[in-house]
């Protein structure tokens, strides 16, 4: 006696499978680059190379004693020098987050008249950041790992360890 074929059970085997397999590919591949990472530096030679040029600015605001003390209270930043007397113009000022690159931003801050650097942001600032501050003409720079918010203020200093 002869059957259909789709009243077979093994017919039903040899196409659900494959086609079980399709399906999770299809959504294992939207899943993948739904928000893809940005951990990994796309040209990491010619980011290797920029690191010695880093250090030597590391190295340099080493030299020139330039020390910081940073505070985030509300969402008032304020960012006050306590290394060197020498008034700076304009003070650069990244923020970059540790996993998403899309959060990272950037101040160009102007001292205010005690030479302090003042920066009010309309959303709450929280969580761990790497920072770097720079020279306007970015002749010496100094990374630190922070959390935010501090209700005093911490010490931001050139660290080779701190590098990139």
């Amino acid at each position: 006696m002869k059957t259909s074929w789709y009243k077979e059970p093994w017919a039903w085997l040899v196409f659900v499978l494959p086609a079980i397999a399709v399906i999770a590919s299809i959504t294992t591949y939207f899943i993948a680059n739904y928000e893809p990472d940005d951990l990994v530096i796309g040209d990491y030679y010619k980011r290797g190379k920029a690191i010695n040029l880093e250090i030597s600015k590391i190295k340099l605001a080493q030299k020139l004693g330039m020390k910081f003390a940073l505070k985030l209270t509300g969402n008032e930043l304020v960012i006050k020098p306590t290394g060197i007397e020498t008034k700076f113009p304009l003070l650069n000022v990244n923020f970059y987050h540790p996993t998403l690159a899309k959060k990272d931003f950037y101040l160009a801050l102007t001292a205010d008249a005690n030479g302090n650097f003042r920066h009010h942001f309309d959303t709450k600032i929280s969580g761990k950041w790497r920072i770097t501050l720079s020279s306007f003409k970015n002749n010496w720079r100094i990374e630190n790992v922070i959390y935010l918010p501090q209700s005093t203020f911490i010490s931001i200093e050139p660290d080779l360890a701190e590098a990139n």
